[in-house]
């Protein structure tokens, strides 16, 4: 069984996690939690889970079809230069032959 806190408000030892925070079900009271997990949850990592930097390289690991045309991003294509922004598509870049493209950070590995 973890240690978990005991409540600041009540001294209560009956707490318990819930997603991101700890609850008190004495007097309700509810704090989050402190620790390296939120600077790990804004990190963004590639599929072997290297934290990727604005400036690094890339290499697709799967056949990538671009949405609205006929092209193929193939395995094994090398991005230079990626920029890191927010949202699903977590990855600016361009690619030579294809233009400016976004991409998901689950699908390439540092390079």
């Amino acid at each position: 069984m973890t240690d978990l806190p005991a409540c600041p408000a009540c001294q209560s030892s009956f707490t318990y996690e819930d997603g991101l925070m700890y609850v008190c079900p004495e007097c309700a009271h509810e704090w989050p939690q402190q620790g390296d997990s939120n600077a790990d949850d804004n990190q963004i990592k590639d599929a072997n889970g290297n934290p990727l930097n604005d400036g690094d390289s890339v290499t697709v690991i799967k056949d990538l079809k671009v949405k609205g045309s006929s092209l193929v991003v193939k395995v094994g294509t090398k991005v230079k230069n990626i920029r890191l922004v927010d949202g699903d598509h977590d990855i600016d870049c361009r690619i030579d032959g294809i233009g400016a493209m976004k991409l998901k950070s689950e699908f390439v590995k540092k390079a």
